[in-house]
């Protein structure tokens, strides 16, 4: 797959080709726009280096803040750092009152800065005369439909953390311009957003990609598929309860909707089923190689990383020579609480089977490919996490804080004795997530109908549960519509763990302010003789101070230079 260059990259590569002019014919140290949309480049070579530079601003997830999981400041993962992490002043009362974000979390610069980016190309593409085309037109129409892909995407990424934000349109603003703009209204932005996806689907690539020269190669590349879930996405988070009915300001129109509207979410479950509809797409056959097989069929968008071994290194466990492993993620008691037995049915159910001597035995075959639990097998090993074993030696050595390791998108190494270079690109659309958010909408609009279960079950089915009683999976035949919610909850829960898709469901469900009052917990694991007792204990106490929580605060310099920039409530 191709390595691509951010900005700074391209202007260095057209300096490169100027240099190797027989004379200069520009200024070198001063590269305008028009070298970069050139009207003699029938190639378009520099054109799509910057678009390549408008792709590198999306955000690598992988131990992304301060080397931390944006998971480990939800209820399913801590940071196993010995001292502060910037990931935990995510839920610091002393950062949230000095408007302080995690430098890696307080991205308003950095996607408005894509945003111009992505603003110039589609602002100056249409002067470059490229020769290639695709179905029938030329291929700078897909680019420019790419440019606008990614600036609706990087206005997702604002309005989840801040709700309304300013809407630029195509505008590129220079230093003579008046930049005290306000903040469009949440659902302005929400339906700009919609109207752009709409709008590029006729213009992008189509999954498979059949038509370029190497599939593999562009697979990168934003789809029809990917703008298609883009809108479901944003759809499914205007319908939710934080800003659909449950705003956090009453009335104020920067931060969600007066009132509830059960319509939201039939527009959110039409919008994922769209893209079900659209054959293309499907749950891959294993669970775990979703995420380590690049141009599978579940993937609709990601962000290119390629290939190494950088996850295990950070996360795989201790105690392994020659197969380094800091475990730099704790998964919680909660998160493997959270999947059910191999029947489907939760642990909690007294017809389970589940065995709190033996508690990972016939447990739902997620949690093997999501956690490493004592006796799990890696790297030839049975992994030892009681205290005292290879993989929990205690003393002054970073290692896990809750007995046990992450192990999503790691890897095949249950069997091998090192590490090897493997795919760790991060997937930022998949399509069980329009799967289960069609399950999640359409009960909301209509609930428990036997479209609801038909989605959850083939989750269910994927996962490798067993079929039961009435091919349910273990799903509670006639649930009503609260009881589907929770289940759909849980689903997504064990289904997208360290995707950071659990950060931002328990803040758009509003129900945050109860989970994250709660101590965190691990497991503790004492071994006598043979027999190995479990013992639950806290690891960490959290704390959601108030509701002005599920929202950032607008930058404070921003607020500050600009007198019609609205803070967000209580900030």
């Amino acid at each position: 797959m191709k390595n691509h260059q951010n900005i700074i990259a391209a202007l260095i590569l057209i300096l490169a080709i100027a240099g190797c002019k027989k004379y200069e014919q520009f200024p070198v140290d001063k590269v305008g726009i028009d070298k970069i949309f050139d009207s003699k480049d029938s190639a378009g070579v520099n054109a799509q280096h910057y678009l390549y530079g408008i792709y590198s601003v999306m955000k690598n997830g992988h131990n992304r803040v301060g080397g931390d999981y944006l998971d480990a400041a939800s209820d399913d993962a801590i940071s196993s750092a010995s001292g502060p992490s910037n990931v935990a002043t995510i839920l610091s009362t002393a950062s949230y009152n000095s408007y302080t974000v995690p430098t890696d979390e307080n991205l308003w610069g950095t996607y408005y800065a894509g945003i111009r980016q992505a603003n110039e190309f589609v602002n100056n593409i249409d002067v470059v005369p490229v020769l290639a085309q695709y179905n029938g037109k030329s291929q700078k129409f897909v680019w420019k439909a790419e440019a606008r892909f990614l600036r609706a995407y990087f206005y997702f990424e604002l309005i989840k953390r801040y709700g309304g934000v300013p809407l630029m349109g195509d505008k590129v603003l220079t230093i003579t311009d008046d930049v005290s703009l306000p903040r469009n209204s949440f659902d302005g932005c929400v339906k700009y957003i919609v109207s752009e996806c709409d709008a590029i689907q006729g213009s992008l690539y189509a999954y498979p990609l059949t038509n370029p020269a190497s599939p593999e190669a562009d697979s990168h590349r934003a789809t029809k598929g990917a703008a298609m879930a883009l809108k479901a996405k944003v759809l499914l988070y205007a319908a939710s309860p934080l800003f659909n009915g449950g705003n956090i300001d009453g009335s104020n129109p920067l931060t969600g909707y007066a009132s509830a509207d059960a319509g939201r979410w039939a527009a959110a479950a039409a919008a994922c089923k769209d893209v079900m509809d659209l054959g293309k797409y499907a749950l891959l056959d294993n669970y775990k190689d979703v995420f380590i097989t690049q141009y599978n069929p579940e993937i609709l968008f990601f962000r290119q990383v390629g290939n190494n071994n950088s996850i295990e290194t950070a996360n795989g466990p201790i105690g392994f020579t020659g197969a380094t492993g800091k475990g730099q993620t704790s998964p919680t008691q909660q998160l493997v609480d959270a999947f059910p037995m191999n029947n489907g049915l939760p642990i909690t159910d007294a017809a389970s089977g589940y065995d709190v001597n033996n508690p990972y035995a016939n447990r739902d075959p997620r949690l093997t490919y999501n956690v490493i639990y004592n006796g799990a097998q890696w790297l030839n090993t049975s992994i030892q996490t009681y205290e005292g074993g290879q993989s929990k030696p205690n003393g002054v050595l970073q290692q896990t804080k809750t007995g046990y390791y992450m192990r999503k998108f790691m890897g095949n190494f249950e069997t091998t004795g090192t590490y090897s270079s493997h795919s760790a690109d991060w997937i930022i659309l998949r399509y069980a997530d329009m799967v289960l958010g069609y399950a999640e909408a359409q009960n909301e609009a209509a609930g428990a109908t036997p479209e609801v279960y038909n989605a959850l079950i083939s989750i269910r089915k994927r996962a490798g549960l067993a079929a039961g009683t009435g091919s349910l999976y273990g799903l509670k035949a006639g649930m009503t519509k609260e009881e589907m919610r929770a289940t759909i909850q849980n689903e997504r829960r064990i289904e997208f763990a360290f995707e950071e898709s659990r950060y931002w469901d328990i803040r758009r469900w509003k129900i945050a302010e109860n989970l994250m009052n709660q101590p965190r917990t691990g497991i503790s694991i004492t071994k006598v003789g043979t027999s190995l007792n479990y013992n639950q204990v806290n690891v960490l106490a959290t704390r959601f101070v108030s509701p002005k929580m599920y929202l950032y605060p607008i930058p404070y310099d921003e607020v500050q230079k600009n007198p019609n920039m609205k803070q967000n409530p209580g900030w």
